[in-house]
């Protein structure tokens, strides 16, 4: 009878921690749209000045799957060239506003949305790309029928945005250049390595619960979540970035992912000294050199 209560209390300890590591994925602690926008005001990122002057237009959308996505369109004087820019988890669009400059002083125009589950957009939960890619697709969309079928559509994601852009691209040829700056390469082995790194876990046996867990709750297959194994569908040319001591999603990834794109152009910056998500602050005027050699280089601009 002790033995069977104690295999009873393993199982049901095993279950709860498998439902609390999957609920930090698919139901993450997200900043508020007001939040934000302070802490980039605050961190210097956002000139609000500088930002509320510059002409946008509000653009709500309806997802294939129901909810609203939220985001602005910043037009450029007679221009046909546009990014989009995805933020990273937990944040909102203004996490993209430090990256349009860049863009804008080469005569882009500027798309920036909060991502499914995050900011002002809807939807239940959120899957890192699995869902969020039609999305992005549906936001091209519009940008096509706001500028032409000719226009030039390219995209800058940033962490989850970086692999929901990768994922988008790679059943998308319209896209005509795509900007990762650090992407997980496979969800499920960004996942295993969170378990071992914060919580001393093997990947077996918690992570299959896991992906069992999230696939009840949100449809979700999280091999699927791969950026790794659809980027060799992109033709375009993508430029991969990530911080050399990214201590979230950890640098070789950006090496592995690198390695499977084998149609089309393809660069490597590594920022030095960067973390996770910090290339751009750390060396803003090489970070903004290495994206425009780029887009140069690839006759974009």
């Amino acid at each position: 009878m002790i033995l069977l209560i104690i295999l009873i209390s393993v199982a049901i300890l095993f279950l709860l921690a498998s439902y609390i590591f999957a609920a930090k994925v698919i139901f993450p602690k997200r900043f508020g749209v007001e939040e934000t926008f302070e802490i980039e005001k605050e961190n210097g990122k956002i000139d609000e000045k500088l930002f509320n002057s510059w002409k946008k237009e509000e653009v709500i959308l309806i997802s294939p799957f129901g909810y609203r996505v939220f985001g602005f369109y910043f037009p450029a004087t007679g221009s046909r060239k546009t990014v989009i820019l995805s933020h990273g988890i937990t944040y909102t669009l203004f996490g993209s506003v430090k990256y349009m400059k860049m863009f804008m002083d080469q005569g882009f125009n500027v798309f920036i949305y909060d991502n499914r589950f995050h900011g002002r957009s809807g939807g239940p939960n959120a899957t890192l790309g699995f869902y969020e890619k039609f999305d992005l697709k549906m936001i091209t969309d519009w940008v096509e029928a706001k500028n032409g079928a000719d226009s030039i559509i390219g995209t800058h994601g940033e962490s989850m945005g970086a692999a929901i852009s990768l994922q988008h691209a790679a059943i998308d040829p319209r896209i005509k250049f795509v900007i990762e700056d650090c992407s997980f390469n496979r969800l499920d082995t960004l996942l295993a390595h969170r378990l071992k790194k914060d919580y001393h876990l093997p990947r077996y046996p918690l992570l299959p619960m896991v992906e069992l867990i999230c696939k009840i709750l949100t449809g979700m297959v999280i091999k699927e979540v791969s950026p790794e194994d659809v980027v060799s569908n992109i033709s375009a040319p993508v430029l991969f970035i990530h911080g050399e001591k990214d201590d979230f999603i950890p640098a070789w990834m950006v090496e592995e992912l690198a390695a499977e794109k084998n149609k089309g152009p393809k660069e490597i910056y590594v920022a030095e000294n960067a973390g996770h998500a910090k290339s751009y602050w750390t060396d803003p005027k090489k970070y903004e050199d290495v994206v425009i050699k780029f887009l140069q280089s690839n006759s974009i601009i």
